[in-house]
């Protein structure tokens, strides 16, 4: 069989910002002969490709000409390979840690001819601006070269006044990289676990996380001793508390970790990433609140962040739609919602695909849709989601929407394809840990619902439903699990014999005089 060509190219071409795509005609230009060299016309023949074809690029490249796939594979690694020199000089502009390097080759450069004072100088500005931005690993390369520089000048002098203070800074900037790891080691593992299962469905796992942040440096921010060790401290404490529940706290550090961030501006002019993930974060428990005019507000802000890269723009659009659309669905205001996502699906054509993760957003189209009454697109996207491939990754909101595959069937009339379903849903949840409550409720009554003869019995089933549901969201473990669809809500429709979108602003009314 040919061997598939690669799209290594594209994806790369595709994930680079305006700025950093001008950058590369410039440093082409400056660096390549003929203005018409055939990087550019492939650089640019891969950037309008809407989807990749690597038999159209060659055409456009060679228009005329019979030529060996050899000699397109080699014009398009190099290609590849001069974009990704032209992003280093781009970096070297922007990045702190590429301006660190280059000062640090500048020491050895000066030091291989001998210029000690020259030296001394450089690794003086490089020692500030190490220290400015917390980077322990260049601080002790720049240590070294102190004592290294002082023996190769035979500096008696200031070896002897000045030994002890560099081993004590190499012993503090140790023992903050040793801190650091620590933390980042507990932040991936809480991380991990919150990951496969937000809700924390089996004791061993909430055990387990409970015991992982109950290492001594979780104990307060007080036992960090670096702004990047604080942060690392807030969004785990932050990640926990979400998983396990405490959504009071999962507000308090997720605001703790914002001001903390905000308080060293130029750490995030060197990235911004993390900021947006925090600020996202903090937002939705705003939303869970109901602190509406913070969840707002923090819209507004995640909008006016300056972006550095592709890949920060497409974060940004990505977190602001999801904290919108869940807005939109956890009050009700399904039409605004159906605007919202529907200005999202235009704008995210611009975006690569391979790059925007649609799998993250299938659930909340669904809920859209849902609510606005297109049960076909509902459930097309449930299907979606359904589809995936699958991981350990989320398992309780696979869960979820086998439940909510039977209740949109159920919706629909889709009576003849429902037991499949309940057999199939019910072979898949009780392979689980344990099946939530509510699963059994609504197991239970998709089965008996077929049996129901009259109106009156069916809409007693939906009273002694909703019923189980008020006690269960009672218990946290349960009440987490229906905080993801307004299921009280849904029976309230079919009880009152009004829309799911008119009892989910009803509920949300209710709750909030």
């Amino acid at each position: 069989m040919p061997k598939t060509p690669s799209n290594k190219l594209y994806n790369l071409v595709k994930s680079l910002s305006g700025s950093e795509k001008r950058y590369f005609k410039l440093f082409v230009n400056k660096n390549q002969t003929g203005k018409n060299n055939k990087y550019i016309l492939l650089f640019d023949a891969v950037d309008v490709q809407e989807f990749y074809d690597d038999e159209a690029l060659r055409k456009i490249v060679y228009p005329n000409e019979n030529i060996q796939s050899r000699k397109f594979s080699e014009l398009k690694n190099y290609l590849y390979e001069l974009i990704l020199k032209s992003l280093q000089g781009y970096d070297e502009k922007s990045s702190i840690d590429y301006k660190l390097k280059g000062m640090l080759l500048n020491i050895k450069v000066l030091f291989k001819r001998s210029h000690f004072e020259d030296c001394i100088e450089m690794m003086q500005k490089a020692k500030k601006l190490a220290l400015k931005y917390e980077a322990f690993e260049h601080v002790l390369e720049l240590l070294a070269w102190e004592k290294k520089i002082a023996y190769a000048k035979i500096d008696v002098n200031f070896m002897d006044k000045e030994l002890d203070r560099i081993a004590l800074e190499e012993q503090g900037c140790l023992q903050q990289l040793s801190q650091l790891s620590t933390y980042r080691n507990i932040f991936f593992k809480v991380l991990t676990r919150s990951k496969q299962d937000a809700l924390l469905r089996s004791e061993d796992k909430v055990e387990e996380m409970s015991k992982l942040i109950e290492h001594p440096i979780m104990e307060s921010e007080n036992e960090a001793k670096s702004h990047r060790g604080k942060i690392v401290f807030y969004r785990t404490k932050s990640i926990y508390h979400y998983a396990t529940l405490d959504y009071e706290n999962f507000y308090f550090y997720g605001k703790e970790l914002l001001h903390e961030m905000e308080k060293q501006p130029h750490m995030l002019q060197e990235d911004v990433s993390e900021y947006i993930s925090a600020l996202s974060n903090f937002t939705y428990s705003c939303t869970i609140l109901d602190k509406y005019d913070e969840v707002n507000k923090n819209l507004d802000k995640l909008l006016e962040i300056k972006v550095l890269t592709y890949d920060d723009e497409l974060k940004i659009h990505r977190q602001y739609y999801q904290n919108k659309l869940n807005v939109c669905a956890k009050i009700g205001t399904f039409d605004e919602g159906l605007k919202a996502l529907e200005d999202h699906l235009i704008k995210i054509e611009k975006f690569n695909q391979d790059a925007f993760e649609r799998n993250t957003f299938y659930l909340i189209y669904f809920y859209i849709y849902f609510g606005a009454g297109d049960y076909d697109n509902a459930l097309e996207n449930l299907n979606q989601w359904l589809n995936l491939p699958k991981t350990s990754e989320r398992e309780d909101l696979q869960s979820l929407a086998r439940i909510l595959n039977l209740i949109i069937h159920y919706e629909i009339g889709n009576t003849l394809l429902l037991e499949s379903l309940l057999r199939s849903t019910y072979r898949f949840l009780s392979k689980r840990n344990r099946l939530y409550e509510f699963e059994k409720s609504v197991l239970g009554f998709i089965q008996k619902s077929g049996k129901v003869r009259s109106p009156k019995e069916l809409r007693e089933a939906f009273v002694q439903l909703k019923v189980e549901f008020e006690n269960l969201s009672k218990i946290p473990s349960e009440n987490a699990m229906l905080r993801y669809f307004n299921f009280i809500a849904w029976l309230t429709s079919k009880i009152e014999n009004i829309t799911f979108a008119e009892a989910v602003q009803a509920d949300y009314k209710s709750k909030s005089s």
